[in-house]
């Protein structure tokens, strides 16, 4: 005969569902906010990237997969016929092609940084750890103008290469891929050296030492001691450069001059003056899609090196 106010087992498990359901019911208020406040935004763009642009601006509430179709595609508006959309492509491989530029020059920059850094004493580790967060401390916008002004005709640069007789006049650097190159390098070096510090620091030397008792040279000590401990920190940091780089719109716009577009301009473009809403709604999705994949690709990378720590 079973007991009427039931087994121990039956209360116990009868109080864990309580305590499961008043804790959803405390944060109910917290997850409806993030739902509102993160993806509605993206469910709204997500809706105006099936529909018809408007007349003027905004959409037509009418279904369409032609937004979508229009990222790689044209029609001739005479006879209809489809071809590639090369000006899209164009600025599809320009984006990707700077952002991975800016990750490797951040990284070759960045890792004899971090290294000088974390090998300092306590107190001068703090001292240039401090030097490489101001830039942080500034506005983007201000720090890239500051960019602009060194690299235009009359700037900084080509002053001094004329000062030291190395060019007769100045170089048209600004406007060019190489000014938003070197702007988007500048902006986001630190987001490289932060990673990179952080993994150095916990790199126990006495390994490398190992390695040169061993009568390993430097490049096999590198590469097969420092560089397999160093790698979190390196798909880290090339993260964080390459994910905003390839969404970047205020240096290319100010760099660039509005002629060298990335994707970030290029989506801005279609909300403004072109008038398409679908498209750059599209864009944008596609965007949020290839900053998905690389942060899976950092999680999955992450997660291969978690049996090794």
């Amino acid at each position: 005969m079973s007991d009427a106010h039931g087994s121990p087992g039956s209360l116990e498990a009868d109080a864990a569902a309580r305590r499961v359901r008043r804790n959803w019911l405390l944060s109910a208020p917290a997850l409806a906010l993030l739902l509102v406040g993160a993806s509605g935004p993206l469910l709204i763009v997500l809706v105006y990237s099936f529909l018809k642009p408007g007349d003027y601006s905004g959409v037509t509430w009418e279904p369409s997969f032609n937004a979508w179709f229009q990222i790689l595609f044209s029609r001739d508006i005479f006879d209809d016929t489809i071809r590639l959309a090369d000006a899209h492509l164009t600025i599809f491989w320009r984006s990707v092609r700077l952002s991975l530029s800016t990750t490797l020059i951040t990284l070759l920059l960045g890792l004899p940084t971090a290294y000088f850094i974390a090998t300092r004493s306590g107190r001068q580790r703090m001292f240039w750890l401090f030097l490489i967060t101001i830039p942080f401390w500034t506005n983007l916008l201000i720090r890239t103008f500051a960019i602009l002004e060194m690299l235009r005709n009359e700037g900084i640069v080509n002053n001094s290469l004329i000062a030291l007789g190395l060019i007769a006049e100045p170089l048209q650097i600004l406007y060019t891929d190489t000014a938003v190159l070197i702007g988007m390098a500048y902006v986001y070096l630190p987001l490289m050296v932060l990673p990179l510090y952080a993994a150095i620091e916990r790199l126990d030397f006495r390994l490398v030492e190992a390695g040169y008792d061993l009568y390993a040279n430097r490049v096999q000590v590198f590469r097969r001691i420092i560089l397999p401990i160093i790698k979190p920190g390196i798909v880290a940091g090339s993260i964080l450069v390459f994910v905003p780089s390839l969404g970047a719109y205020v240096t290319p716009r100010v760099l660039g001059g509005g002629k060298n577009m990335m994707i970030g301009n290029f989506i801005e473009l279609q909300f403004g003056q072109g008038r398409n809403w679908p498209l750059g709604a599209s864009l944008s999705i596609l965007l949020l899609f290839v900053v998905m994949a690389a942060l899976l690709l950092y999680v999955r990378a992450s997660s291969r090196e978690e049996p090794h720590g």
